[in-house]
């Protein structure tokens, strides 16, 4: 069932309620609240089992996940980041990243990795997807940007032979009592805050 308008006018309030406050964090803030991020993150086991993550440069006031990720107590792994598509109505996929190697910037001036001499990796084959969103529920209804990138992405995995755990990343703040939620989300199995 498609969202009403009133639902629609709502989630994009929520949106820009929720981005502003974000972006208001001073940078003491915001590292505070990656240190209390890191600290969780790095006591999920299914993290620290993972050898295959998704993960996102942070922006736009989301938090970092990449501390915790890259502490030398870590098992050896392979971080993957989203790479946009050439089209705007087109699914993510995901390349190889090593810290340190070259980004260059997307659409969004959001760093990605260069594809030379690297293919890109199908969701489905990730042990684990840390996502940001702009808001998530009690239930796991995550709420995003804007643009569908990850709605999409989710989406095709429904026909795959595996996925991987989705894991929403977010501050306290951006938990809500409940999200309307459109007929094309997929649920979170979880959110991890600071």
């Amino acid at each position: 069932m498609a969202l009403s308008a009133a639902e629609q006018q709502r989630r994009q309030q929520l949106r820009r309620d929720m981005r502003r406050r974000r972006r208001a964090l001073s940078p003491s803030e915001q590292l505070a609240a990656s240190n209390r991020l890191a600290r969780n993150l790095s006591s999920l086991l299914m993290i620290r089992r993972a050898r295959r993550i998704g993960v996102y440069l942070a922006c736009d006031g989301e938090l970092d996940p990449l501390p915790a990720l890259l502490t030398s107590d870590n098992p050896p792994r392979t971080l993957y980041l989203p790479v946009l598509p050439r089209h705007a109505d087109a699914a993510l996929h995901f390349a190889p990243w090593t810290p340190g190697e070259e980004l260059i910037a997307n659409r969004y001036e959001i760093g990605e990795p260069t594809l030379k001499g690297k293919s890109l990796t199908p969701l489905w084959s990730l042990d684990v997807l840390l996502m940001p969103l702009v808001a998530f529920d009690p239930a796991g209804n995550r709420l995003g940007m804007g643009a569908g990138f990850y709605d999409r992405a989710l989406a095709n995995l429904m026909r795959q032979p595996k996925k991987p755990h989705l894991i929403g990343v977010a501050h306290a703040f951006q938990k809500v009592d409940v999200l309307p939620a459109a007929p094309w989300d997929q649920p979170l199995d979880g959110v991890i805050t600071d």
